[in-house]
């Protein structure tokens, strides 16, 4: 009973004077919430240790790059092993398998009635695409020679945010398909052409959302047969239409 009074007294003590010195019980921020408070302007997945001792792997959508929080430092380049391999090269092929994977099973599930309806071949393409983007415009080219496809496609302008009065122009249109194929030769919406409902409005968003939830980092996108092909390889898209 002795020793136990005297513990508590030595214990609540040495409390005191720790508090007194200014000593903090905090626990220790976390990776996340450290890079979070260093860089709020830059997204991230996920972040995880790294095989190097006090730096963090960061997965930014397809990008890899590094955190030390010690320094609060962002580290950029190739982790390379004693094989000459790079490490970083190897978990972006895995990381790239299975957004390619998660995009393809995302797929099965949208809507493909509010995607615009381009051809009507047997063989069936989904395509996120924008009407601004030069890659875009050459896939468009490459399917205008097929009569085998049909397209359900949606609008992701991801990187030329103007688009989207091209795009609310496409799904304001009687013919979808027609003022699709006039956006994508380049030419301009008409002087006369009527503003964009609320309705179509909401419409180009809902694409652009369903975009982000397949996980689309750029345009154009394609899905074959479940498989996914990004940018404009006509060459991988004749494979898998044959």
């Amino acid at each position: 009973m002795w020793f136990t009074r005297r513990f508590l007294a030595v214990f609540f003590s040495t409390a005191v004077l720790l508090l007194l010195a200014g000593v903090s019980f905090a626990a220790p921020v976390s990776p996340e919430n450290a890079f979070r408070s260093a860089f709020p302007q830059v997204p991230f997945d996920n972040i995880t240790p790294s095989e190097i001792n006090g730096v963090y792997e960061v997965i930014s959508g397809p990008n890899i790059f590094y955190y030390y929080p010690e320094k609060d430092l962002i580290i950029t380049g190739e982790i390379v092993g004693k094989d000459l391999k790079s490490r970083t090269a190897e978990r972006r092929e895995v990381l790239s398998s299975q957004m390619a994977a998660k995009a393809a099973e995302a797929v099965k599930d949208l809507p493909l009635d509010k995607a615009v309806k381009v051809g009507d071949g047997k063989k069936k393409v989904i395509e996120f695409t924008d009407p601004d983007c030069p890659y875009c415009r050459k896939a468009s080219e490459y399917f205008t020679k097929r009569s085998d496809v049909t397209r359900y496609v949606f609008f992701a302008p991801l990187a030329h945010p103007a688009a989207i009065k091209k795009i609310e122009y496409i799904l304001s249109a009687e013919n979808k398909a027609e003022a699709y194929d006039a956006m994508m030769m380049g030419e301009e919406i008409p002087p006369l052409a009527k503003p964009a409902s609320e309705e179509v409005k909401k419409l180009a968003q809902e694409h652009l959302a369903l975009a982000r939830k397949v996980g689309i980092q750029g345009t154009p996108t394609f899905f074959v047969k479940g498989e996914q092909v990004i940018g404009a390889d006509t060459k991988k898209l004749d494979e898998l239409l044959k």
